[in-house]
């Protein structure tokens, strides 16, 4: 089944967007795409009515949109140019299936699907929409890497400021889950676990700085201390709070995730350094500070730089960074320009994190390989 929309965006002077799923990142799409030049929220779909009402309400009357308690309606009703999809992780597979089906741009939230398997699936699902003829753009909400001082970050990288990246360290800490509708996120059978729910965003700047393959995960973690007094029917929440997880990459790099989701007493939530053979650059937040180190001029050489990109016109709840991502997905949109972050990009992300939960359950190291050739995975 296919459906008129994606042809439309390039002639208009509006681009229209509908936002399947509206929750907390449903409402984080629709509140930058407000201060985004040219973007129009025209219709929601979400099986919660309530969710839906306090979108209405959030929108304060500056778009006209439709409500739909079925995407496929959305999806049918040419409403819309671009689908934006945030719903519950366990439900991408399926309503990408029905977006595919479409001639619609899509931009999908983080992860790209829980598990290997349904990835490969979506991007299966994509080339076939290609070989059809339709070059609308997909596009993965994998937005970590544009958030200022991590972007100032990967331009020092890219410059060869402190040389090929040898060592890089990624440390997030800070507090648990937030509560969901229906409280899906407690549970590994809907997110994927807290690897792949959390920590794809990580893995995906892992191998962005270190332009390079992963090829061996080591891993060590844990439900210490959130949600253990929860019950929900009955069960107990099984989502990890806390795991040190070690990357290999194929050119020699290695890569540390320190993650820690009881750590609210933190001056820094992200903490990101790279080193090379010539020096160190670090990026936080939230004070969005960037650290350059050189080795040849010693800690009196270190300069400390706070970054701000003046084209943010709406932070919200990751530094600016959603918004930066939206104003490259309609200029996309627009020109017909690949998107930034791939589907392949998102499913390295996701079989990342599917690795390092192996490593945590078996006790050893894992190679990425045999978990992308695991149809179980």
């Amino acid at each position: 089944m296919r459906f008129a929309g994606a042809r439309l965006a390039a002639m208009s002077d509006t681009i229209r967007y509908g936002i399947i799923g509206s929750g907390m990142m449903g409402l984080e799409h629709l509140w930058n795409l407000h201060h985004v030049p040219g973007a129009s929220v025209t219709a929601i779909a979400d099986p919660n009515g309530p969710s839906r009402e306090i979108t209405i309400a959030f929108d304060e009357g500056r778009n006209q949109i439709a409500q739909f308690a079925d995407h496929r309606e959305l999806l049918a009703s040419g409403l819309v140019d671009v689908v934006i999809v945030s719903t519950p992780n366990m439900t991408h597979r399926a309503i990408l299936d029905d977006v595919l089906a479409t001639d619609l741009h899509l931009l999908v939230e983080k992860p790209l699907c829980t598990t290997v398997a349904d990835c490969r699936a979506v991007i299966a699902a994509a080339d076939a929409r290609r070989e059809r003829g339709c070059d609308a753009v997909i596009w993965v909400g994998l937005e970590y890497r544009y958030m200022p001082p991590v972007a100032k970050l990967l331009q020092e990288v890219r410059t060869g400021t402190v040389g090929s990246p040898t060592m890089v360290a990624i440390r997030e800490h800070r507090f648990p889950f937030l509560e969901k509708v229906g409280n899906w996120n407690r549970f590994n059978r809907n997110t994927g676990g807290t690897l792949v729910e959390k920590c794809c965003h990580f893995f995906d700047l892992m191998n962005h700085i270190t332009g390079d393959r992963p090829v061996r995960v080591q891993a060590s973690g844990g439900q210490d201390v959130n949600h253990l007094d929860e019950r929900y029917d009955d069960e107990v929440p099984d989502i990890l709070d806390n795991a040190f997880v070690i990357v290999d990459y194929e050119g020699g790099a290695r890569a540390l995730l320190d993650l820690c989701m009881f750590a609210e007493a933190s001056e820094h939530q992200e903490e990101i350094s790279v080193v090379g053979p010539l020096g160190k650059i670090e990026a936080f937040l939230p004070d969005s500070t960037v650290r350059v180190g050189l080795r040849v001029e010693g800690r009196a050489g270190i300069r400390s730089t706070a970054v701000h990109d003046d084209r943010v016109a709406y932070e919200g709840f990751h530094h600016g960074s959603s918004y930066l991502e939206h104003l490259d997905l309609i200029e996309a949109v627009r020109t017909g320009s690949a998107p930034a972050v791939s589907l392949e990009e998102g499913l390295m992300s996701v079989a990342m994190g599917v690795a390092a939960h192996r490593a945590i359950d078996q006790g050893r190291a894992v190679w990425i390989d045999d978990v992308l050739a695991d149809p179980t995975a």
